[in-house]
């Protein structure tokens, strides 16, 4: 009980005006720890089931646990303890990597002692001291792709909610992204990670849940779930289980 990060239970939910729900009385667990990775095709509810996760939708009744903590009840606290990093790019354009996260440091309460240890720590680890101090809307799409994993992280959060981490970026900011959150889950931050490379994924998520349709067709070991469905490969069953229609 006290080793699971994030319980959601029977969680349903549809837009104001939807005739249909989005997501349809889904639970699940992660535990303390894990690699989990949230996969399904567009339009299958996962966007809006991470927004529940990280405390941007609220249920209206006791669904989602935080660290057993009820996240309608205990939010602000439940918030400090959490990283998220959205697809878009969430920071301030106009202002250097050492800037934003002086902001965001801030924001998430740490102290300036604290930050400027972070970020010269953060900047290294991701390759960015050279250009700590330039504006960063001259940058790469793969170093911003870091700075926003850096803003993410750092306040050192236990969860650490990914989503899409290395769109767009090359092989090699790829390869130093994972690199990295292996490395912060080494260090115990469990990972929520959800993504359409699914290559990448497999080499990443120790379990994970295949959603669909507002409910989870798949939820386990990656290993056994491969074996149970004789599939080779997550890519082989992720279309196994959704299809292969095209999906707005």
């Amino acid at each position: 009980m006290d080793n699971v990060a994030l319980r959601i239970s029977h969680l349903t939910f549809r837009y104001p005006g939807q005739s249909y729900d989005c997501i349809h009385d889904l639970s699940l667990e992660i535990q303390a720890g894990e690699r989990f990775g949230l996969f399904g095709p567009n339009g299958a509810g996962k966007t809006t089931l991470m927004s529940f996760m990280v405390g941007l939708l609220e249920a209206n009744t006791d669904a989602v646990f935080v660290s057993g903590k009820d996240m309608s009840i205990h939010k602000k606290e439940v918030s400090a303890s959490i990283g998220y990093v959205p697809q878009d790019f969430a920071f301030y354009p106009e202002l250097s990597p050492v800037e934003n996260l002086e902001f965001f440091g801030a924001w998430s309460g740490l102290k300036s002692k604290v930050i400027k240890q972070r970020t010269e720590e953060l900047l290294s680890i991701l390759g960015l001291s050279d250009v700590a101090n330039k504006q960063v809307f001259k940058f790469s799409g793969g170093m911003k792709r870091r700075i926003n994993l850096a803003i993410g992280v750092i306040h050192e959060p236990e969860i650490l909610f990914l989503d899409e981490p290395t769109v767009g970026v090359d092989v090699q900011t790829r390869h130093a992204i994972i690199s990295y959150l292996k490395a912060l889950n080494d260090k115990g931050t469990t990972l929520v990670y959800t993504s359409h490379h699914l290559k990448e994924a497999e080499d990443l998520c120790d379990r994970v849940a295949l959603i669909d349709k507002g409910e989870i067709v798949a939820y386990d070991h990656l290993s056994k779930l491969l074996t149970q469905h004789e599939e080779g490969d997550l890519e082989q069953l992720f279309l196994k289980l959704t299809g292969n229609a095209y999906r707005d």
